[in-house]
C-alpha cells in the first residue's frame, strides 16, 4: 500500500484528487494541506510515502516545502511528486533542486497521474532522462557551480561506477547504458542503484544534478 498526501490550496482540487486516489486499491490518501506549512506538519504526522505537492501556495509555497523536507531527516525518505498547471523550465529546475523526484501539470490523464505515484514510490525518477539532461544542462549554464554535499562520495566510485555516472548525467537509460557499455541489463541496473547508494542520493534526477554540479560532465560535452 502506498500512503500519499495531497497538498493545494483550492479545496476543489484536493477534494478531487482524493476521490481519484481512493480509487485506486493500491493507495491511501492519509491526509490534505492547503499551503507549504500545512504540509510539512502533515508530513511528519501522518509519514506518507508520496507527496502530491502545488508549487503556488499562499504563504510558505511548494518549492520551499519540498526543501524543508528533504532536508530533515526523519522526512527525507518521503518522495515528492510537483503537480502544477506552469510547465516553465525554471519551476522544473527548482523542483528538481529543491529535492522533487518528478513534475507534472494537473492537466495530465489520471491513469498517468496514478502510474507517476507508482513510479515516483518506487523511488524512480518520473523525469525522462533526455528530458533531465536537457533541463539540468540548462540549470547549470544559469547557476555557477557549487560542488555538493555528496562530492566526496565521488571518490569511492569504481572505473565502471564513474562511466555508469557518466552515462546517466548524458541521459541514457539503463537499457542504453546496457549497449554502450557493453554490459546486461541487470548489472547496468545495478550499477546505478549502487550510485545512489554510494552518492547518498533520491533518484536519477540527482544524480545528473550532481555529476554536472561536480563536472564529471559538463554541458554540451558529448
Amino acid at each position: 500500500m502506498i500512503r500519499v498526501a495531497v497538498v493545494d490550496d483550492e479545496a476543489l482540487v484536493r477534494r478531487g484528487l482524493t476521490l481519484l486516489l481512493r480509487l485506486e486499491p493500491e493507495l491511501e490518501v492519509v491526509g490534505e494541506a492547503a499551503d507549504g506549512a500545512a504540509a510539512v506538519a502533515l508530513v511528519r504526522r501522518a509519514r506518507p510515502d508520496v507527496v502530491l505537492m502545488d508549487i503556488r501556495m499562499p504563504g510558505t509555497d511548494g518549492l520551499a516545502a519540498t526543501r524543508t523536507l528533504m532536508a530533515d531527516p526523519d522526512t527525507a525518505s518521503t518522495r515528492v511528486l510537483i503537480l502544477t498547471t506552469f510547465d516553465q523550465d525554471e519551476h522544473v529546475f527548482a523542483a528538481i533542486r529543491a529535492g522533487a523526484s518528478g513534475f507534472l501539470l494537473k492537466d495530465t490523464p489520471p491513469e498517468q497521474l496514478l502510474s507517476a505515484i507508482h513510479v515516483v514510490a518506487g523511488g524512480d525518477a518520473l523525469l525522462a532522462p533526455a528530458v533531465t539532461r536537457r533541463l539540468v544542462e540548462e540549470f547549470v549554464r544559469r547557476s555557477p557551480r557549487e560542488p555538493s554535499a555528496a562530492a566526496t562520495g565521488l571518490d569511492l566510485l569504481t572505473d565502471r561506477e564513474t562511466e555508469v555516472l557518466r552515462a546517466v548525467a548524458h541521459g541514457r537509460s539503463n537499457a542504453e547504458i546496457a549497449a554502450e557499455l557493453f554490459i546486461s541489463y541487470a548489472t547496468a541496473k545495478t550499477h546505478v542503484s549502487r550510485l545512489l547508494t554510494k552518492l547518498q542520493v533520491r533518484d536519477r534526477a540527482q544524480l545528473v544534478m550532481l555529476a554536472y554540479e561536480n563536472g564529471i560532465v559538463t554541458p554540451g560535452s558529448p
